[in-house]
């Protein structure tokens, strides 16, 4: 029996990549084959994505496999949360791809509290509230284009949509749909009570399968295009959840922090926390691999630092910005979860002006702006760290970052020194190794999520950065 190869498609909101995959003496290998940029396009007065492109890139990337002679077994793909697209009765798209980070959604959390509570929503779903949560995106569809439910027929999220456009199966898969807060936190389907009250039309919410479903191979039409077929397996194609996934913990009490553009803190829980304390702490309860939940708070990340070097960078690379925030004496701080920050015209504005009317510093170059940013989180992380202690009753005793943002030793240092525990950092490619090793466990070459956090623990670097008092 060959060695099995497992394609992982991790798209970001600023790009995405290929990874291949495969199982080797107890050693996972992974190989990049594949990257294309991505990000938010304005149609009109709307910020929307090219969803096609995506697809597109996902051909690509698979042609460049068989190009190469790298065939996978398997592919699956993970995206953001909450974004998702209508198909009518014919599989078309309905409307643009609209992002997120789009204005359409002020408001809408006000005309959904008309016809259920922000408590009662939070008891049923347990999702974080988040000015753009699919609830509320379908909220500014009912109330500015309600045409698009006259004939929309089904409702898939991103990767669910670039599934089914790979096998021709529609499915919603649990982990991503788990970020809309339509799905009841304790019995892990459609809640039919939320969706009827605020007037969504059932019949677009189809059938959620567990994150691991073998959806079938792909259609002629894409067989055709890149020259052979394999399996389509749904991952936890919620990214954070797959980041999750692949977390070689330590130890049981050991707080997660997936780091990227968005930082994802929180645990995993065999049994969601709705409580009405958990709420007004804004925690969310997003559904994990094998129906666990990710207890987690959303902090603004890396973003704030990306929009910054966009607006100022003047072509300096990002470790060339960290070396610069460790020579700024700057040491203000402001809140990351602040909305102003979510999609400001100027970051560098928003920021200085948050400061000001605090009475700290402002930043003034680069370097103060990257240490404020810097400090900013690791203060976040401190904070969530406290209080995911008083929600849970656990005392943890280390804090495991993955992702690219774990490759910044300078905030990692910032973050052990916050929260006084000790960091481990690594792996980076945690989002794709989440995706490769749920395929491996759905193609029978690991036995279970146990087996693949180990195959994970020995195959990559991990770093202990210790706090000083």
């Amino acid at each position: 029996m060959g060695i099995k190869r497992h394609l992982a498609v991790d798209i970001g909101a600023s790009g995405g990549r290929h990874i291949l995959g495969w199982l080797e003496d107890g050693i996972i290998h992974t190989e990049e084959v594949h990257r294309f940029p991505n990000g938010m396009i304005q149609t009109g007065e709307q910020l929307c994505w090219d969803i096609e492109a995506l697809h597109n890139e996902v051909i690509a990337g698979l042609k460049k496999c068989a190009e190469t002679g790298r065939i996978p077994d398997s592919v699956g793909i993970d995206t953001w949360g909450v974004d998702f697209v209508f198909l009518d009765k014919d599989g078309n798209l309905v409307g643009p791809t609209i992002a997120y980070r789009d204005s359409r959604t002020d408001g809408m959390d006000l005309e959904v509290s008309k016809f259920i509570s922000e408590s009662d929503l939070y008891a049923r779903a347990g999702i974080q509230k988040m000015f753009f949560n699919s609830i509320y995106q379908l909220m500014a569809v009912k109330t500015l284009t309600p045409e698009y439910f006259d004939v929309a027929e089904d409702l898939l999220f991103m990767p669910d949509y670039l599934h089914y456009k790979l096998c021709g199966v529609k499915k919603n898969e649990y982990t991503i749909a788990s970020t809309s807060a339509l799905v009841n936190a304790k019995l892990k389907i459609w809640d039919d009570e939320i969706i009827k009250r605020c007037g969504f039309p059932k019949k677009i919410f189809g059938e959620i399968v567990p994150a691991g479903t073998i959806l079938g191979g792909f259609t002629d039409e894409i067989k055709n295009s890149v020259g052979f077929d394999c399996k389509v397996i749904m991952p936890p194609s919620h990214d954070t959840a797959s980041a999750f996934l692949a977390v070689p913990a330590k130890s049981d009490k050991s707080v997660y922090i997936s780091s990227g553009t968005w930082s994802l803190m929180g645990v995993e829980l065999t049994e969601p926390i709705t409580t009405e304390t958990s709420h007004l702490a804004n925690f969310t309860n997003e559904g994990g691999y094998d129906y666990r939940y990710r207890y987690l708070k959303n902090i603004a990340g890396l973003w704030l630092l990306q929009c910054i070097h966009k607006e100022i960078g003047n072509n300096i690379s990002y470790t060339e910005l960290v070396d610069l925030a460790r020579a700024s004496d700057c040491d203000s701080v402001f809140d990351v979860n602040d909305e102003r920050f979510a999609a400001p015209e100027s970051m560098v504005s928003e920021i200085c002006d948050a400061c000001r009317k605090s009475g700290q510093m402002v930043p003034q170059s680069l370097g103060d702006f990257a240490r404020v940013i810097f400090r900013s989180l690791a203060v976040c992380y401190a904070d969530t760290k406290r209080t995911l202690e008083e929600l849970t009753g656990i005392k943890f005793e280390c804090i495991n970052i993955i992702g690219g943002g774990s490759q910044n030793e300078y905030l990692n240092q910032l973050t052990a020194n916050e929260c006084g525990v000790t960091v481990y950092a690594g792996p980076t490619e945690g989002t794709a190794l989440g995706n490769i090793t749920c395929q491996m466990i759905s193609m029978g070459v690991l036995p279970d999520i146990n087996a693949a956090r180990d195959a994970i623990r020995r195959s990559f670097e991990i770093r202990e950065v210790n706090h000083y008092a």
